[in-house]
């Protein structure tokens, strides 16, 4: 079954060279992300009732535990809405004359390509091929960022490949010192295998190990968009096709952070406490949400708002690892489904926005409701979810870090992110006021363009809030046993 998991993308990433009529890439692509969410299904059943599910093939590098499938159990299902969405965003780039016929060949080639290196990063039990995976996704990515190959998408891409590679680069760095904490203590065959090290956590050398989770989390801090490395994200995010935004900001930077907490939880279980990494961890998690804050207040670029605010909830997560108590690490892994569903959900709105108004200004779209109904409401709605109001998901995995950091015994940190969000809250409402009010342009005709694309929007806009208020008793035994390996409880 794990082989299947491998495949799945890569066979429909291989199809999409061979294949040539449009219809049938849809389809393919269609099947592709159907067959990935039932595998991801299959394997949260089976780690659900064992615990972890392993291979002995290739040197047992597949493995499976809880906290690895709830991040592919939100690839597999995100990579489906933005598989449906996307028949209706590429054949109204086709209409328009935006788009060759020749380039949605290369758009599911890369955006399989790009799924595949995320599901292997997800799904191996060593940190080396981990991070070829990552980097694997950094180039299949860049060439989707800069997929409508003008000057703008062009120099986005580029800025995103080399900040990337740099921050990637330094992640081996951290690599490899984990892996010289560990040299003389476990059998080469089984270097870098991560339940061996997390089981020999607490042999580890120390200063060695301290020394590996700065350039881990400064390398793949990077590329999951935390400040000061986040340079980047708003760009990159803002320049792609929205159907793979949607997946850079509901998908990629979930697992560049899953980098980060696989090696916290080893240092931590090393060192005995959280002291060391929950300074760091929390530094960089208050930096990034300031950062979005400052930005989003003074954001005039719908696209680019989100990416800023993909940085603010990257922020809310890493703060959460921080506090590194059951409820603040319980918290932040629910907030990765949340922020994940929430932020494709817009995105792919954005996406039909863009194609119906013509631009990304916020200045530039009136009457949004009047003109785009079920992707205005989805729109309308999401950002009052992504900044964090109720009923939505977010706000109560938000709530509960913000409780997480008072019960800690940190009520300044609570109180400083608090107003923080309050300032994000405050610049999403302005660009709320500017989009919704207002006559629309005469240029813009009523109706929905993507149909199917508008049932994914209604689908995940009903999932962000029924989740807000209902946690099903499967998802959250998932969570709680992810928080217990995080935190040295679980069982491997």
């Amino acid at each position: 079954m794990g082989l299947f998991l491998w495949l799945t993308p890569l066979m429909a990433a291989l199809l999409s060279i061979i294949i040539k009529k449009t219809k049938l890439l849809h389809t393919v692509s269609i099947l592709s992300a159907a067959a990935l969410l039932f595998l991801a299904g299959y394997a949260t059943v089976a780690v659900t009732s064992s615990g972890t599910l392993r291979y002995p093939w290739f040197w047992n590098l597949f493995y499976i535990d809880a906290l690895s499938v709830i991040l592919l159990d939100i690839v597999a299902v995100i990579s489906l809405f933005v598989s449906i969405h996307a028949i209706g965003y590429l054949n109204g780039e086709l209409r328009e004359g935006t788009l060759r016929e020749s380039k949605v060949r290369l758009f599911y080639l890369l955006m399989h390509t790009f799924l595949f290196t995320m599901v292997l990063a997800l799904t191996v039990n060593n940190l080396g091929i981990l991070w070829i995976a990552i980097e694997g996704t950094t180039l299949a990515s860049t060439f989707l960022v800069g997929f409508h190959n003008d000057k703008h998408t062009l120099e986005a891409a580029w800025k995103y490949v080399i900040i990337c590679s740099v921050g990637i680069a330094v992640a081996l760095v951290g690599i490899i010192f984990l892996h010289l904490s560990s040299v003389e203590l476990i059998d080469p065959n089984r270097a870098l295998q991560w339940n061996v090290l997390y089981q020999n956590a607490e042999h580890l050398n120390s200063p060695v190990l301290r020394l590996s989770f700065l350039f881990i989390l400064i390398g793949f801090g990077t590329k999951a968009g935390l400040a000061p490395m986040h340079t980047w994200l708003p760009d990159a995010h803002s320049q792609a096709p929205s159907p793979i935004s949607a997946l850079l900001s509901g998908v990629l930077l979930n697992s560049a952070l899953y980098s980060v907490i696989r090696v916290l939880s080893i240092v931590n279980k090393n060192l005995g406490d959280s002291h060391f990494t929950g300074r760091i961890m929390i530094g960089f998690g208050v930096l990034s949400i300031a950062a979005a804050a400052l930005f989003i207040l003074t954001q005039r670029d719908y696209k680019r708002l989100l990416a800023y605010s993909s940085i603010e909830h990257m922020g809310v997560i890493t703060l959460a690892m921080g506090i590194f108590t059951p409820m603040s690490i319980f918290a932040g892994l629910y907030h990765m489904i949340n922020h994940s569903l929430t932020k494709s959900m817009l995105f792919l709105a954005s996406g039909n926005i863009l194609q119906k108004y013509g631009t990304r200004n916020i200045t530039g779209v009136r009457g949004l409701v009047k003109v785009l109904p079920v992707s205005g409401t989805a729109f309308f709605l999401g950002l009052f979810a992504i900044s964090g109001a109720p009923p939505f998901s977010i706000f109560a995995s938000e709530i509960s870090v913000f409780l997480s950091a008072f019960a800690e015994g940190r009520p300044l940190l609570g109180s400083v992110v608090i107003l923080l969000l309050a300032a994000v809250f405050a610049g999403i409402a302005a660009a709320l006021f500017h989009i919704f009010f207002g006559d629309a342009p005469d240029s813009c005709t009523p109706g929905e363009t993507n149909l199917a694309g508008a049932i994914v929007l209604i689908l995940m806009l009903i999932l962000i809030s029924v989740s807000g208020l209902y946690l099903p008793a499967p998802v959250k035994e998932l969570l709680t046993s992810a928080q217990e390996i995080i935190s040295w409880n679980g069982t491997l």
